[in-house]
This record gives C-alpha cells, sequence and structure tokens, in this order.
C-alpha cells in the first residue's frame, strides 16, 4: 500500500468516526472523494498550512463548493497540518470550528469560502484565479464539486464567464458519481453529456478515475500541463459514492445518513487505521 493510499484509508476512518459520534452528516460523497483530497493535499497542491494565509499568495488555493463533503475536507485539512487532528472530534458539535458545512465564520485554518449553500464555490474559485491572474501570480486555483451541484444555474453563469476571460488558471474537478440528495442524477435531473457541455462551453474537459490513487494524481499532474493555454479546465471524476465501505458504495441513501454502532464497527473493519485515530 502506497503513502498515500494509506492516508486515504486514514480519511475514511476519520469520515465514519466523525458522523457517527453526532449521527449526522455526509458520509456517502465524503469516502468518494477521499482520494482526489488525499492526492491533492499530501502530494499536487502548492500549499502552506502554516501560517495559513487567507489570500494565500504564492501558493495554490483549493475551495470546496459541494460543503455537505466536508468530513473528508476536515480530514485533509488536520492531518495536513491545519489544525489539530483531535480537533476532529469536536464535528457538528456545539461550539465547534468544525460545523457541518465549512464557513469562515468559525476562522478554521484552511477554509477560505462558507459553503453550504450549492452551487456558489465556481464563481468563488474563478473569481480568486482572475485576482491571481491579475497579481502576477502564477500559482493554480483548484476547486471541487458535486455533480447534482450542477443543477444550480449559477454554475453555468460562472462557466461562461471563465471561458470568455481565458481563466486558464483554473482545475474545477466535479465529483461525478451519478447521486445526489433523491436519487440519481440521472433521475433528478440528468445532466446528460457532462464533457459535451462543457466543451460547448468551451471548457478543456478531462476525465479520470477518481477512485485510484495512480490514475487520481497522474490525472491531476496531467490537468496542470494545460494551465496557462488559455482555457479553463474540469476535470470529470468517476467516483462511487460511499467507495471503501461496501455496504456504502452504489447508492444515494448514504448521502445524509449516519452508521449506527454495528454499522460503524464493519465499516471500520473495511479501512485499515494508517496514522492512528484522534
Amino acid at each position: 500500500m502506497s503513502k498515500l493510499t494509506e492516508t486515504a484509508s486514514q480519511l475514511r476512518r476519520d469520515i465514519v468516526r466523525m458522523v457517527h459520534a453526532v449521527q449526522s452528516g455526509h458520509p456517502g460523497g465524503s469516502l468518494g472523494c477521499a482520494d482526489y483530497f488525499t492526492a491533492l493535499f499530501f502530494d499536487v497542491m502548492k500549499h502552506t498550512a502554516v501560517p495559513f494565509s487567507m489570500d494565500g499568495v504564492g501558493q495554490d488555493l483549493f475551495f470546496l463548493s459541494n460543503g455537505h463533503i466536508s468530513p473528508v475536507y476536515y480530514s485533509a485539512l488536520a492531518r495536513s497540518g491545519y489544525f489539530p487532528v483531535a480537533e476532529l472530534s469536536t464535528f457538528r458539535r456545539l461550539n465547534t470550528r468544525l460545523q457541518g458545512h465549512p464557513t469562515t465564520h468559525e476562522h478554521l485554518p484552511g477554509v477560505r469560502i462558507a459553503s453550504g449553500s450549492l452551487g456558489q464555490g465556481m464563481s468563488v474559485a474563478i473569481g480568486a484565479a482572475l485576482a491571481k491572474k491579475q497579481n502576477n501570480d502564477t500559482n493554480i486555483v483548484y476547486c471541487l464539486h458535486g455533480d447534482g451541484e450542477l443543477n444550480e444555474g449559477q454554475n453555468w453563469e460562472a462557466i461562461l464567464f471563465a471561458a470568455h476571460n481565458k481563466v486558464d488558471n483554473l482545475i474545477a474537478t466535479i465529483d461525478w458519481n451519478g447521486q445526489q440528495i433523491d436519487g440519481s442524477t440521472d433521475n433528478v435531473l440528468s445532466l446528460g453529456n457532462l464533457k459535451a457541455k462543457f466543451e460547448a462551453f468551451d471548457w478543456l474537459a478531462l476525465e479520470m478515475d477518481g477512485n485510484n490513487m495512480d490514475t487520481v494524481v497522474a490525472g491531476l499532474n496531467n490537468a496542470k500541463t494545460f494551465i496557462g493555454k488559455g482555457k479553463p479546465i474540469v476535470i470529470l471524476m468517476k467516483t462511487e459514492m460511499g467507495k471503501g465501505v461496501d455496504f456504502m458504495e452504489g447508492s444515494h441513501e448514504w448521502h445524509g445518513i449516519a452508521p449506527n454502532d454495528e454499522q460503524l464497527a464493519k465499516a471500520l473493519g473495511q479501512l485499515e487505521e494508517t496514522l492512528g485515530d484522534y
């Protein structure tokens, strides 16, 4: 098992433990994106945890748009040094900095956008990318979005704007798991040919397997080779909701429910403890 794969396993343990402890939260999408967060925060992205800078001058930036998958985000931030790992035990509790949906109001290091309301992260990320270009900062802006989140119209205004303004220092990733809160994306509001849609909006659209660490690292690094080429970049990342826990995979059911004691034990039995539980 590679170091990155070991880290992803620990992130998945953190996710199910955090959500179980308060019997609320969103484990499905978090588990599916664990490999992406691991690859980004522990390998691909140029970032500084301490001291944390809200402006992030001279470093890459990351914006989580689908904020309900905060468990994987908080785990990645803590495990990469932004705040103490022990603080993960306060997830969704009263007066915690680890709100159910990330918020800048709590001044949690690593969080640069409040993302409880879906559909806004694309606009924010594009604005940050434009600011970097105007400041002659050559670093990259990354952002992550749910596929169901693309039902929000603000995304498509931003997607049109980014191409028109040649925001070519942006790598947006879509968690393309085909599931959203009330069912499959095909049944709720079909996305159709997502690659063709982005290409019609004049983006460079790439695809990758989001649940294979080697392909995630390679896919992100490949996307970086198109930075500065005149087009915004999107990665359509195929993932499995609930990945790593067999009874959570393949259904929208685990979008926003917590495992009980028995289910937690079963899940932890499938996820190796590699960095030490908090």
